[in-house]
């Protein structure tokens, strides 16, 4: 039996596809502090604030929210969101100087990208990158 093509439906029809992440929307429990935070590592206020319950960071091609939760609400490790930046190293001093604490420095990985590590004051991991040129 062939493997069909999971872009074109039996008809032969072309089938809609995933594109791209427009956006990833990141639980916090005090969103003064994860505002701080995220205009310390220099993304773009679109909308809300440290004052409101919804706030949204413009990025290059989509947008990283955050949504007020509950004390009571928690969460555990769920995985890491990774951010292609224009200059990794670069970018690690821009983050370091502005205060913000890294779990990695900079490095190259076998899988063909360089990249460091930070954890937000809420405990969602992020990783900032940019592949290797080979």
């Amino acid at each position: 039996m062939e493997a069909s093509d999971p872009t074109e439906s039996a008809a032969g029809e072309a089938q809609p596809t995933v594109t791209c992440v427009s956006a990833v929307t990141l639980a916090t429990h005090d969103m003064a502090r994860a505002v701080r935070f995220y205009r310390a590592l220099g993304l773009t206020l679109l909308y809300g604030g440290e004052a409101e319950r919804f706030t949204s960071f413009a990025l290059e091609s989509g947008y990283l929210n955050l949504t007020a939760q509950p004390a009571e609400r928690r969460w555990s490790w769920w995985g890491r969101i990774v951010f292609y930046v224009s200059d990794v190293d670069a970018f690690y001093r821009q983050a370091v100087a502005a205060g913000v604490r890294t779990d990695t420095t900079p490095r190259d990985a076998s899988w063909g990208e360089r990249y460091f590590h930070v954890t937000d004051p809420d405990g969602h991991e992020l990783s900032f990158a940019r592949p290797l040129d080979r």
